[in-house]
């Protein structure tokens, strides 16, 4: 099998106990080459453990995990020579410039940098030369998290890990971030991004995954986890109506009916509920689709 037709990220059985404290929980993972995937789960769900196991930064207690086929314990450089890495806490040489340290890193890669695709991320995220000649100390939060994503990019890795990549981005940035992740899915890069911004999530990834607790609760496209979910429906009438004599279809919930409008629930397809709004007064409908987070916070609460 060839590297392009291994999975980008496999996961099997990955365990990781600290003393009587399970971390993660026979983990079982694959994420496909050239998607966005989304690693979600509250504070302390193991998602940040998880990342540093596929590291080598921890090792597990057991189970394995692979990065293009290279085993992330085994094989532990070839895994990482393959990464781009952008860790939730950022850790900086405070009496470098930002030139010196992304030429520093630079040097550490095993693929060469080229310079044309490190000026345009320093350019997408505003980073000029007389920031780039700074003393990393005197750098803003916000300054740190740009140069941290241009060290993560610059190699063009063909896997990006991404620990909450857009805290402490201004809105200005986060847009170029996310146009950034757009462009590089399209030369079928693969991005394993973990947030707690679900919103962010819904915007930019392909397929989401919900740790709780260390163990999976959910893997699926976002577009299957959005159909868990019921559209919402509402209906206005020229005129007074009341509630039909034979009920709802069963993928039907009222959850409001006044003389001119309802408030509807639907599941699956709104073929039935237009049937029976055939011949009827309507004045207008509005269908909302459902969010991600919808669904995703009742698997962080565990009631899904």
């Amino acid at each position: 099998m060839s590297q392009l037709d291994l999975p980008a990220i496999t996961i099997r059985g990955l365990t990781k106990r600290f003393g009587r404290i399970t971390a993660v929980k026979a983990l079982d993972l694959t994420v496909q080459q050239g998607v966005v995937f989304g690693f979600l789960g509250l504070n302390g769900a193991g998602k940040t453990t998880t990342i540093r196991l596929l590291l080598d930064l921890l090792r597990p207690t057991s189970g394995r995990a692979s990065i293009l086929g290279h085993d992330c314990r085994t094989d532990g450089l070839a895994a990482r020579a393959q990464v781009g890495y952008l860790p939730g806490e950022v850790g900086l040489y405070r009496d470098m410039t930002g030139r010196q340290l992304l030429d520093f890193l630079s040097r550490l890669s095993r693929t060469a940098v080229a310079g044309a695709w490190q000026r345009e991320l320093l350019e997408r995220l505003e980073l000029r030369d007389v920031d780039l000649h700074r003393k990393l100390r005197e750098y803003s939060t916000g300054m740190k998290r740009k140069l941290a994503i241009v060290q993560a990019f610059q190699a063009d890795p063909r896997v990006l890990i991404l620990d909450e990549p857009t805290e402490g981005l201004d809105p200005l940035m986060q847009e170029a971030f996310y146009t950034l992740l757009v462009d590089v899915r399209k030369r079928d890069r693969t991005v394993f991004l973990s947030s707690h911004v679900l919103s962010e999530v819904e915007r930019v990834c392909d397929h989401v995954a919900v740790l709780r607790q260390g163990e999976l609760a959910l893997s699926a496209s976002v577009s299957e986890v959005r159909h868990l979910a019921p559209r919402t429906v509402r209906v206005a009438f020229q005129e007074p109506v009341t509630l039909p004599s034979g009920g709802f279809d069963a993928s039907i919930h009222v959850t409001s009916a006044a003389a001119q409008q309802w408030m509807l629930q639907v599941r699956g397809p709104l073929g039935p509920l237009m049937s029976m709004l055939s011949g009827m007064p309507v004045a207008d409908l509005e269908v909302r689709e459902p969010r991600l987070e919808d669904v995703v916070i009742g698997y962080y609460r565990g009631s899904a």
